[in-house]
Order: C-alpha cells, then sequence, then structure tokens
C-alpha cells in the first residue's frame, strides 16, 4: 500500500486516510455478522379459509388447542394452515405451536389438528467444480394443520 502526505495528514492512494481501512474492514464484518443472524431459525404461515365453511369472529389465541388426532367431539372444518419452517436451527416447539394458534384463531377456530409435520428436501443447489459437482439439498420442516371450530 502507498501513502502520500497531503494538508499534515497521511493519505493511502485510495483518498482513505491511513487507519480508516482498518475501522472499514471492522464495519464490513459487523454487516456480515447481522446479516448472519437474519438467517436464525424462522417459521413461515399461510392460511387458507375453505370456500363455503361457515364464518366465525375471531378467537384468542390461547384458547385454540393444538391436536395430533380428529377429536371425537362435533366440529366443522374452517380451513388449512401450512407452516414452513427451518431446521438448521429449529425453533423452540412452543414457537411452532404458538404460529398455529395463532393462524387458528384468526379463523375462529377452537382448535388445530395437526395432519402432516416432516421434514423434508425444499430446495437444492449444485456445489463443486464442473468434473465433480455434487447435489447439495437444503431441509426445512413442513407442518399442515386443519383448524376446526366445536358445535
Amino acid at each position: 500500500m502507498t501513502y502520500k502526505a497531503t494538508d499534515n495528514s497521511l493519505t493511502q492512494e485510495s483518498g482513505m486516510p491511513a487507519g480508516q481501512g482498518f475501522y472499514f474492514l471492522q464495519s464490513l464484518a459487523l454487516c456480515a455478522a447481522l446479516l448472519c443472524l437474519g438467517g436464525c431459525a424462522s417459521i413461515n404461515a399461510e392460511s387458507t379459509e375453505y370456500v363455503g365453511a361457515q364464518h366465525f369472529p375471531p378467537t384468542l389465541p390461547e384458547q385454540v388447542q393444538v391436536l395430533r388426532t380428529e377429536p371425537t367431539r362435533s366440529h366443522v372444518r374452517l380451513g388449512e394452515v401450512l407452516l414452513d419452517s427451518s431446521v438448521e436451527p429449529p425453533p423452540p416447539v412452543t414457537e411452532i405451536e404458538q404460529k398455529l394458534r395463532e393462524e387458528g384463531a384468526k379463523m375462529g377456530g377452537d382448535a388445530v389438528v395437526v395432519v402432516y409435520d416432516r421434514i423434508q428436501p425444499v430446495a437444492a443447489y449444485v456445489n463443486g467444480p464442473l468434473w465433480a459437482r455434487d447435489v447439495e439439498t437444503i431441509e426445512g420442516r413442513k407442518l399442515k394443520g386443519i383448524v376446526i371450530h366445536y358445535q
């Protein structure tokens, strides 16, 4: 790196004062770390109300049950909730259940019955040189729940 003296200060040929490059690299490293934190556990929800289903006013999420089997009590189906979540790192199960409750409550549901819960490939990418490529998969958790309202 070459330096030149101007106005009683030492600057790099790039015009940046000496020592500023270090602070620039620190700032860049901080930005990179913040971007990595953005890749933390995530849960995305998509809700679909059934056409022709009864419409009920929203309920409180705390009152919505999360069930693994269909209840024997009489009920009507209101719609579906699809959740996509990361697996590296995975979100806590309590957060997944809370998201189900929130989405079910929006439809006026009393419970969400989980009918599908799997970890599966959700994307793929090619890695390596042309002569020795590998296809790497990215896994995600897929969950489907049916929102019901008791009669």
